[in-house]
């Protein structure tokens, strides 16, 4: 996988924060209804700190050496993510088994995968929802699919009353900062100042403590990145449609949007490397570089 890396990755709060053994294992037994010990053997397998292909995913973990869940927090549900999933698990099934001989004739035990998505956008979205792969096949045979990758959405978006939540203080935790920071921007506060804000808050009242103690510079750094970079997003697609409507044309709409794309990402050079751009439009690092040097 080392030919594949390309450069590191910022991290997220999300990824930050639930790359700590225990918190997975508390997560993970809210999600599933188990009951693990906090002390079960857990290994991180994120493919941290490098670029993938430009993908990268959240977290990903061996519990108990008998299963390697795939958590993703998204904002905004990606159709693609099973897709997405499949190549993840063939990345960490590769390192985990980079030291073992595929072609011997012993089955090599893997540990089973799960994948899940936890969303917390601000659209409305079902407590819970699934994403399949053959959803997206061109054509699948009836009774011969020789794949499938079902992706398991969970919607975490503050709420009293969402059993997810209260069953998992960790979820609870994040969902009210995440919560807290939009409450506040609402209210016409700066970026800013509404993650400063929601952070005294979470502090004041002992939520995702000693955490955003620890870590506060860096959550609020990071933090604004992503609310920028969502807002940067926002605005492309927005304005790519306005000019779609005012040249009413195919050509238009696609040199219109060129020209706002190229706008966007000399914004987000700012405050984000070219390749972290590139990743996060999925666009290529070379559409990325041009725009910076014109």
């Amino acid at each position: 996988m080392g030919a594949n890396a390309n450069r590191e990755y910022k991290d997220s709060v999300f990824s930050m924060y639930m790359s700590e053994p225990k918190r997975l294992v508390e997560v993970y037994n809210a999600i599933q209804e188990t009951d693990y010990s906090l002390d079960t053997p857990v290994e991180i397998t994120t493919l941290d700190g490098v670029l993938f292909m430009n993908r990268i995913n959240d977290i990903s973990f061996m519990l108990d050496s008998k299963f390697i869940v795939f958590m993703e927090h998204q904002s905004s549900i990606n159709e693609n993510m099973p897709v997405r999933m499949l190549l993840y698990l063939g990345w960490v099934y590769e390192k985990i088994l980079e030291k073992a001989n595929l072609y011997r004739k012993k089955r090599i035990p893997l540990p089973a995968p799960e994948f899940i998505v936890l969303y917390i956008g601000k659209e409305p979205y079902p407590d819970e929802q699934y994403l399949k792969l053959s959803d997206a096949f061109v054509f699948a045979p009836k009774g011969r699919n020789s794949a499938e990758v079902t992706v398991r959405v969970l919607n975490i978006q503050y709420k009293e009353g969402r059993k997810l939540l209260e069953k998992s203080k960790s979820l609870h935790g994040y969902s009210f900062l995440i919560a807290r920071v939009q409450k506040y921007l609402d209210e016409d506060l700066t970026l800013k100042e509404a993650i400063r804000k929601a952070a005294l808050d979470c502090e004041s009242l002992g939520i995702m403590q000693p955490f955003l103690k620890d870590h506060i510079s860096e959550v609020e750094n990071m933090l604004y990145t992503e609310w920028k970079l969502e807002d940067a997003l926002k605005i492309e697609r927005e304005e790519g449609i306005e000019i779609g409507i005012e040249k009413g044309m195919e050509k238009g709409l696609k040199k219109g949007m060129e020209k706002e794309r190229q706008k966007i990402i000399q914004s987000l050079s700012k405050f984000m490397p070219a390749e972290q751009i590139a990743h996060m439009l999925e666009i290529p690092l070379e559409e990325v570089s041009y725009s910076l040097e014109s």
